[in-house]
């Protein structure tokens, strides 16, 4: 019943990005030098396609994913559970969260039900909806492993709820939902030696998430005051000197 509820408003993105020189084969490379790169005969190798996940926040058209799956995207397309397709355009992003905001124009649009985060225990049942390695939308179940979790990745901001219910390539910018459906969070990244899911996953809080939307959709970006004080933790070392 929760993944019911949640699952018509988890999109798969499809990000289209021009590759860089350093991108190409070598067999591109070659076929680029040799015919010379303005030569109409020149094979077209200039364009990649990678794929993500997303969540429709409103149903105005509204969604949000991670930067990280939509960086330096040309174009992006959206496909929504109930296999309709559309052109999504960029409204705004906020890479100290690894959050952006897309918007599609599609009638009818499925919202995802918003639940408190701030209420999501350790050990509550947690379900990730997404679409991992373009094989359809899939769902994977863990638990609540941990709340508040800094220091996880170069975001700037932090305070990562931790799962381990399986997040793999393509999964990023899906759902986190609760045993009632309701979305408690945006899936963002894994922690891994190997380059692959290990049991420990991220997502961001929904509450943060849907500020960043606010903020965006008001702004065009997020608005943030600055205290002017950095703080570190005072370990043995830096008492010795104190």
């Amino acid at each position: 019943q929760a993944v019911s509820l949640a699952a018509p408003a988890v999109v798969s993105i499809q990000v289209a990005r021009l590759k860089k020189k350093s991108d190409l084969s070598a067999k591109e490379q070659t076929l680029e030098k040799f015919l010379g790169q303005n030569s109409p005969h020149t094979p077209q190798f200039k364009t990649s396609i990678s794929s993500g996940s997303g969540v429709i926040l409103d149903a105005r058209g509204y969604v949000a994913t991670n930067y990280h799956v939509i960086k330096g995207a040309e174009s992006l397309q959206t496909t929504l559970n109930d296999g309709r397709k559309t052109i999504a355009r960029l409204i705004g992003d906020d890479p100290e969260t690894d959050l952006a905001i897309l918007k599609i124009d599609l009638n009818n649009l499925p919202q995802a039900q918003i639940a408190n985060a701030s209420q999501l225990r350790i050990g509550d049942i947690a379900l990730a909806i997404g679409y991992p390695f373009e094989i359809g939308q899939t769902v994977t179940q863990g638990i609540t492993s941990a709340t508040g979790r800094t220091q996880d990745s170069t975001n700037t901001y932090e305070n990562f709820l931790q799962t381990d219910a399986a997040i793999h390539t393509g999964h990023p910018g899906g759902a986190l939902i609760n045993d009632m459906g309701g979305l408690v969070g945006i899936n963002s990244l894994i922690f891994t030696e190997t380059g692959v899911f290990n049991g420990i996953g991220f997502a961001i809080p929904i509450d943060l998430a849907i500020d960043v939307l606010g903020q965006i959709v008001k702004h065009g970006y997020v608005v943030r005051g600055w205290l002017g004080v950095g703080g570190q933790a005072l370990t043995p070392p830096i008492l010795i000197k104190l």
